[in-house]
């Protein structure tokens, strides 16, 4: 109780706390995750990959994100989330940095999935933490756990600005340059993470085990298949967007342009939809947030052309990270603090697991036409599925 009324009174101090936290997805995701989009035209050209051997290496990193979830799911009711949470930034980085020093198409996969592990505790546990703060104050506490999964967008933004005009100059050969910047940076943003989880001193270990167990999760179905369906669709529009940008003709600077308005979307998005997630106690923010994704992955397949993915990316960027802060407001709202920690576990594990399929599903579908617009056109339509299925979600009164 000290320590929340401490934590209150030095309110600026615990936003900056929350910022510092938001370097969680901006390298799980926004690294470790975005980033391949913007490499991938260039290491595709460099090493002759097919488009499902270039959708293999997001997927692997998302079997890495499984592996992780589990083991998050397995060691958080012994360890408290704040370390959990650093080992993940720890992991993520090395992972990153590693990918720098091999062209072997199975050293890269190791590294990808290395990545991918460190990328799970780091999510889970963050957005857990950030949860659980403000736990009387709905509306401040929305905006804390969206300005948590919103730090995605500096990733992007960070490694939009440079890396499509770095390659654009330095020749497709260039690559391992970038994921050797991109794990330095990564290990940089160790150090304001240790800060924020010391100042905020997280929550005691979870009892992860047994809250599980209790986990209604017939009652949470319509969810549950809203978060897989986007961990499926939406992977494959970031790894695919900027390959196809390439396809269509457009230069570096333009990819630099809609990945920056992409990323800019994700930062302000916490401001977008903070009244949607505090009013949202059943499916409605979640339905809202995938379908808004549906529509930004469809408008590049029907609308070709320069409005049309600036339109695009900003209807993405501004809903793509809130649909994980959909999946914790809804835990929040719905089941007692003592299974907010599992419920995460649970939907980011499904979110891992699903997330596999994407690239490669579209790898192939593109391979098999020799073009990337329908594997968008995957994407969008399981998006707007997940959008419908979310609309199911009843409340679930929380003891």
């Amino acid at each position: 109780m000290d320590k929340q009324i401490t934590l209150e009174k030095n309110s600026l101090l615990l936003w900056l706390a929350i910022a510092s936290l938001s370097l969680g997805p901006a390298i799980s995701n926004g690294f470790s995750r975005f980033a391949y989009g913007l490499i991938l035209p260039a290491m595709r050209e460099d090493l002759s990959w097919t488009y499902t051997e270039a959708g293999w290496f997001n997927t692997v990193n998302a079997v890495g994100y499984l592996i992780g979830a589990l083991l998050t799911l397995a060691t958080v009711k012994r360890f408290p989330p704040g370390r959990l949470f650093l080992v993940g930034m720890l992991i993520t980085g090395i992972g990153l940095l590693l990918s720098a020093f091999t062209r072997d198409f199975w050293f890269l996969t190791l590294w990808r999935v290395v990545a991918g592990a460190g990328g799970a505790p780091a999510f889970i546990t963050g957005g857990v933490i950030a949860s659980g703060l403000f736990k009387d104050r709905p509306t401040v506490n929305a905006l804390a756990i969206l300005a948590y999964f919103g730090g995605g967008g500096l990733g992007m933004l960070s490694s939009g600005i440079y890396i499509p005009l770095w390659l654009e100059a330095q020749g497709a050969a260039a690559w391992p340059a970038t994921w050797f910047w991109l794990g330095i940076v990564a290990l940089c943003c160790f150090l304001p993470s240790w800060w924020a989880v010391n100042y905020i001193s997280a929550p005691l270990p979870m009892p992860m085990g047994q809250a599980a167990e209790r986990l209604p999760v017939k009652a949470m179905w319509p969810s549950l298949a809203n978060y897989s369906l986007f961990a499926f669709g939406y992977i494959i529009y970031i790894t695919f967007l900027v390959a196809w940008m390439r396809q269509e003709g457009f230069d570096a600077k333009m990819v630099v342009l809609i990945w920056s308005v992409m990323s800019i979307a994700v930062i302000i998005s916490p401001l977008a939809w903070r009244t949607v997630f505090a009013k949202s106690q059943a499916g409605m923010a979640g339905a809202l947030t995938c379908s808004a994704n549906g529509v930004g992955a469809l408008l590049p397949v029907i609308w070709p052309t320069t409005l049309g993915l600036l339109v695009s990316a900003f209807i993405f960027g501004i809903s793509i990270f809130q649909v994980p802060g959909s999946m914790t407001n809804f835990s929040r709202k719905n089941l007692p603090q003592s299974q907010w920690g599992a419920s995460v576990a649970l939907f980011t594990t499904l979110f891992a697991g699903a997330q596999v399929f994407g690239p490669l599903v579209a790898g192939w579908v593109s391979d098999l036409v020799g073009d990337l617009g329908p594997g968008l056109l995957v994407a969008a339509v399981i998006l707007l599925l997940g959008g419908a299925v979310a609309l199911f979600q009843k409340p679930i009164s929380a003891d």
